[in-house]
C-alpha cells in the first residue's frame, strides 16, 4: 500500500510539474498568436503602409485607381496586391518586404525615389503578385465582359505556361492609375486637336550635298536631314574594350558613300503624320486642327491600324522619338516617306549606323570616357557630377532619363550634328542580324555592306533610355525580339504594326544622295 501511494504521489508530482510549465505556455501561446494576430492586421493597413512609403505619388495614384473606389464599394488594401493570398507564404513574404521596406526607410532618402521608373511594368511585375490577382477575379469571363477581353483572357489562359504573362501586362493600371493608360484597341489614337497650322504642299528641294530641312506634304510637320560625308572606318570593337560581345567583332576596315540622315529620331509628331494619312481605320480630315487632308497620292500605301493600349506609354508625343511600332511598321513608314517626297527614304545599313555614331571616332564612344567608370557612376550614383558631366550631355540613358524617352533638345550633337545616336531609344537598321555577321563578309575594304541575305530578326543599334553606360558604346550590336515583344498581344492574328511589349526602340531614316534628291 506504501508503494502504491508513494507511486501515486510521484505521478502526480509530475502531472504537476507538467502543468505548471504547460498551462503558462497555453497561456503565453494564446496570447502571441492573438497578439500576432492583431500586430498582422495592424500592420496590413494601407494606413501603416504609407507611414513608411513616404511616396506621395503612390498614395495618389492608388487612390484613383479602381481598386480603390469599386463598384461594390470595398476598398483594395496594398497588402491584397503586393502580398501573396494568405496560406501560399504570405507570413514570409510579409516579413522579408518588411524589414527590406524598414532598412530602405531607415537608410535612404525617400525623395531620391524613382516612382516612374518603378511603375513600369518590368518593375511593378516583381512588386505584385499574380495569385492575389486571382484570388480576387477567380472567373476571367464574367457577364459584360467585351469580346476584346474575352479574347484576351482566352489567350491569357491558353499561353499562361508557356508565355509568362502576368495580370498587370494588360492591366498595369489596374492599382495605381496612370495618366493618359488606355487598355484596349485605342481607335482614337492620333486624333490631337491643336491650333490650325500652315500646310505644306511641296517637300524640300535639296540643291547639293548640304544638310536640309525636309517638309513633309499634307501636313504642318518637317525635319532636319544631316549631310554625312562618306568614308572608311574600322566596325566593331577591340576585344580588350570594357563590356565588349563577341558579335562585335572581328574588326573589319569599312567604306561607307556620303548619305543623309535625320538629326534625331523619327519623332511622334512625324510619324503621325504617315498614320493620319495612311491609317486603315479611323480617318477623318483636317477639319478643327485634327488630322491633315490625306492626299489620293497616299491611298497607295495601307498604313497601320489603331494600335492596342497607349504606344507613347503616357509619356507625351510631339518631338519625343516615337516608339512600340514594328520593323514591318518603320519600313512602310519609309516607303510612304519616299512617295511624299520624291526622294529616296529607307532605314539605315548597319555600318551606316556605326559610322554615323562614331562621326569619325575610334574609341568606344565619340566623346571621350571610360565605359567602366560611366558603369560604375550610373549604379552607384557616388561619384561627383564632373564623372558623368559629358556622357549626360550627349545621351539619354538610363542614369538620366527618369525611365522614359525624352525630347532632343536635352543633348549635344555627335561630330557629324546628329542626337542620340547612342541613346534615347534604340534603332532599328535595314540589315537582317547574324551573331557573326562580319566574320562571313569577304576579305578586304567592305564597301557600303548589307547584311546576309537572309535571317530570323533585324539589327538594332544604340542603347536607350533603359541601358547603362556598356550599351551605349558605338560598336554595341542587338537584335528585335519579334515573339518575345508580341507576347502580350492578344490579338489572332497579333499585330504587324505594333509591339506590345517594346517601348524602348525606334529609328531614324536615311535618304540617299542620288538624282531623285535634287541637284546633284
Amino acid at each position: 500500500m506504501d508503494d502504491f501511494f508513494i507511486s501515486s504521489y510521484g505521478q502526480f508530482g509530475s502531472m504537476k510539474r507538467f502543468l505548471i510549465w504547460f498551462i503558462p505556455g497555453v497561456i503565453a501561446g494564446v496570447l502571441i498568436m492573438f497578439g500576432g494576430s492583431s500586430v498582422i492586421r495592424m500592420t496590413s493597413s494601407s494606413e501603416y503602409c504609407v507611414s513608411c512609403h513616404i511616396h506621395p505619388a503612390a498614395d495618389a495614384s492608388w487612390k484613383q485607381s479602381v481598386h480603390y473606389d469599386t463598384r461594390s464599394g470595398y476598398r483594395v488594401a496594398c497588402v491584397e496586391c503586393h502580398l501573396p493570398p494568405k496560406g501560399q507564404g504570405y507570413l514570409w513574404a510579409k516579413g522579408t518586404t518588411g524589414l527590406r521596406d524598414l532598412w530602405s526607410y531607415w537608410t535612404k532618402d525617400s525623395a531620391s525615389f524613382n516612382w516612374d521608373e518603378r511603375s513600369m511594368l518590368e518593375a511593378a511585375r516583381t512588386h505584385s503578385y499574380e495569385s492575389s490577382c486571382i484570388k480576387c477575379h477567380e472567373n476571367l469571363f464574367p457577364a459584360g465582359l467585351t469580346l476584346e477581353g474575352e479574347d484576351a483572357h482566352l489567350y491569357y489562359r491558353q499561353t499562361k505556361k508557356t508565355s509568362d504573362l502576368h495580370c498587370i501586362n494588360c492591366h498595369l493600371n489596374s492599382g495605381h492609375y496612370i495618366e493618359g493608360y488606355t487598355h484596349g484597341s485605342n481607335a482614337t489614337f492620333g486624333l490631337v486637336s491643336s491650333a490650325p497650322k500652315e500646310i505644306f504642299t511641296e517637300p524640300a528641294t535639296v540643291n547639293g550635298f548640304t544638310s536640309f530641312t525636309e517638309q513633309i506634304p499634307g501636313s504642318p510637320v518637317s525635319f532636319r536631314m544631316i549631310a554625312v560625308p562618306g568614308g572608311r572606318f574600322i566596325m566593331g570593337s577591340p576585344e580588350d574594350e570594357p563590356f565588349r560581345k563577341d558579335n562585335e567583332g572581328p574588326l573589319r576596315e569599312v567604306e561607307v558613300s556620303g548619305f543623309f540622315m535625320g538629326e534625331v529620331e523619327v519623332t511622334w509628331d512625324e510619324y503621325l503624320a504617315f498614320y493620319a494619312q495612311t491609317s486603315a481605320e479611323g480617318r477623318t480630315t483636317d477639319t478643327e486642327g485634327l488630322r491633315a487632308r490625306q492626299t489620293s497620292d497616299t491611298d497607295a500605301i495601307s498604313g497601320a491600324t489603331p494600335p492596342y493600349g497607349q504606344p507613347d506609354q503616357g509619356w507625351g508625343m510631339g518631338q519625343r522619338p516615337a516608339i512600340s511600332f514594328t520593323f514591318h511598321a518603320a519600313g512602310t513608314y519609309c516607303r510612304w516617306l519616299s512617295m511624299v517626297t520624291g526622294k529616296t527614304y529607307r532605314l539605315p545599313t548597319e555600318a551606316e549606323w556605326e559610322y554615323a555614331c562614331r562621326a569619325e571616332s575610334s574609341t568606344p564612344y565619340f566623346f571621350p570616357g571610360d565605359p567602366e567608370k560611366f558603369e560604375k557612376t550610373g549604379l552607384r550614383a557616388r561619384l561627383s557630377k564632373n564623372d558623368t558631366a559629358v556622357i549626360n550631355s550627349y545621351i539619354i540613358y538610363k542614369a538620366n532619363s527618369q525611365a522614359k524617352t525624352q525630347a532632343p533638345d536635352r543633348v549635344k550633337p555627335n561630330p557629324f550634328g546628329l542626337k542620340n545616336m547612342a541613346g534615347n531609344v534604340a534603332e532599328f537598321c535595314s540589315d537582317w542580324y547574324q551573331s557573326d555577321a562580319y566574320a562571313r563578309y569577304p576579305e578586304g575594304v567592305l564597301k557600303n555592306p548589307r547584311g546576309p541575305e537572309s535571317g530570323d530578326e533585324h539589327v538594332i543599334r544604340g542603347g536607350s533610355f533603359l541601358d547603362m553606360a556598356g550599351n551605349l558604346r558605338s560598336a554595341a550590336r542587338s537584335f528585335t525580339r519579334t515573339d518575345e515583344w508580341l507576347k502580350t498581344d492578344p490579338q489572332i492574328p497579333k499585330s504587324i504594326w505594333w509591339y506590345s511589349d517594346c517601348f524602348n526602340v525606334g529609328f531614324r531614316v536615311v535618304c540617299e544622295f542620288d538624282e531623285k534628291t535634287g541637284k546633284l
